[in-house]
C-alpha cells in the first residue's frame, strides 16, 4: 500500500511537471512583402526552408542587380506566359531572379528562368513542400512577383496576371536597371577670382558603387594637360598619390600660373571588380577654362 501511494506521488509530480512546462510557440507565418519591407535573395526571416534546384540564392552573384523573386505553379496557365517575360528580363545581365515553383522537382524545371545558365549568377529555383508551403501562407496562386532594388528595399509587389500588371513591373524592374550606375564622377568647377601667383586646384572624384572594389592589379592614374607656363605640385599622380577613402577615388593637384586665358584637361584612369570577380575599367575626363587676373 505504501509502494502504491508513492507511486502515485511520483506519477502526480511527473504530471505537474510537465503541465507546468511551456508549450512550443509555433513557427512564425510568411507574409507576402509590401513595398519598403528589406528583403534578401533568400528572402524573409519567416519563409519556410526550400528545396533548390541549383545553390541556393547568393548574395554575392546577386551584387549589382535588380532582384526579382517570382512565384509560380504548374497548373497555372499565366505562369506560363509569364515565364517569358521572365526570362527576358533575366537576360538583360541585371537582374537576379529567384524562382517559387509550388510543385516538385519536374514541374519546377519546365519553369525554371534561368535552365541556360545553370543558376550561374543569374539565380536559383525554389520547389518542393517549402516552396508551396511558402506560397500557402502568403496566399498566392501564381503569377506573383516581388522586386527587390540594389539597396535591398521591396519596390514593387504584383500577384495579378493581368497584362497591364505585368507591363508595370516589367516598367519598374527597366527603370532599376537605368538607375544602376557602377560609379558616379565629380569633377571640382573652373577656378574662379584667380589671380597672377594664386594657388586653384583641379579635383576629381569617382565614388564606386558599394558592391564594387578598386581593382588592385590595375593601376590608378591621374594626368594634368596643362600650358607649359603652370607651376604644379604635380602634374602626373599614380598609386598611392592617388587618396582612397569609402570607396571615393580622388585625384587633386594645385597649380599657380601667370595672367592669361586658360584651358586644362584632367584623365583619370582606374579599375574595379566585381564580387563574382570580373573586371572593370574607368577612364574619364575633365576639362577647365578659366582666367587668370593680373
Amino acid at each position: 500500500m505504501k509502494l502504491a501511494s508513492t507511486s502515485i506521488v511520483i506519477l502526480g509530480a511527473l504530471t505537474a511537471t510537465a503541465a507546468a512546462q511551456p508549450k512550443k510557440a509555433p513557427a512564425p507565418t510568411a507574409t507576402l512583402p509590401v513595398v519598403g519591407d528589406t528583403l534578401t535573395t533568400n528572402g524573409g526571416p519567416t519563409w519556410a526552408k526550400r528545396d533548390w534546384l541549383y545553390d541556393v540564392p547568393s548574395d554575392k552573384d546577386a551584387a549589382g542587380k535588380v532582384v526579382i523573386h517570382w512565384f509560380c505553379a504548374p497548373k497555372v496557365k499565366t505562369c506560363s506566359d509569364d515565364l517569358a517575360r521572365i526570362v527576358t528580363m533575366k537576360e538583360n545581365g541585371r537582374v537576379y531572379i529567384v524562382a517559387h515553383i509550388n510543385g516538385n522537382k519536374g514541374q519546377a524545371k519546365k519553369l525554371d528562368p534561368i535552365r541556360e545558365s545553370e543558376g550561374v549568377g543569374q539565380g536559383s529555383v525554389a520547389f518542393g513542400k517549402g516552396a508551396t508551403a511558402l506560397m500557402k501562407q502568403m496566399g498566392i496562386t501564381g503569377p506573383a512577383s516581388v522586386v527587390v532594388d540594389l539597396e535591398g528595399k521591396v519596390a514593387l509587389v504584383t500577384t495579378s496576371a493581368a497584362p497591364a500588371d505585368l507591363d508595370a513591373r516589367d516598367k519598374k524592374v527597366a527603370e532599376l536597371i537605368a538607375a544602376i550606375k557602377e560609379y558616379k564622377l565629380t569633377n571640382s568647377e573652373s577656378p574662379k577670382d584667380v589671380k597672377a601667383g594664386d594657388k586653384f586646384t583641379f579635383t576629381m572624384s569617382v565614388n564606386l558603387a558599394k558592391w564594387l572594389t578598386y581593382a588592385k592589379k590595375t593601376p590608378m592614374s591621374f594626368k594634368l594637360t596643362a600650358p607649359p607656363d603652370f607651376k604644379c605640385d604635380a602634374k602626373e599622380l599614380k598609386g598611392d598619390q592617388l587618396k582612397v577613402e569609402n570607396n571615393i577615388l580622388t585625384a587633386s593637384v594645385s597649380c599657380t600660373a601667370p595672367k592669361g586665358i586658360y584651358e586644362a584637361r584632367g584623365e583619370l584612369n582606374f579599375g574595379y571588380d566585381t564580387p563574382s570577380n570580373a573586371s572593370g575599367l574607368g577612364t574619364e575626363g575633365a576639362k577647365w577654362k578659366f582666367e587668370v587676373k593680373p
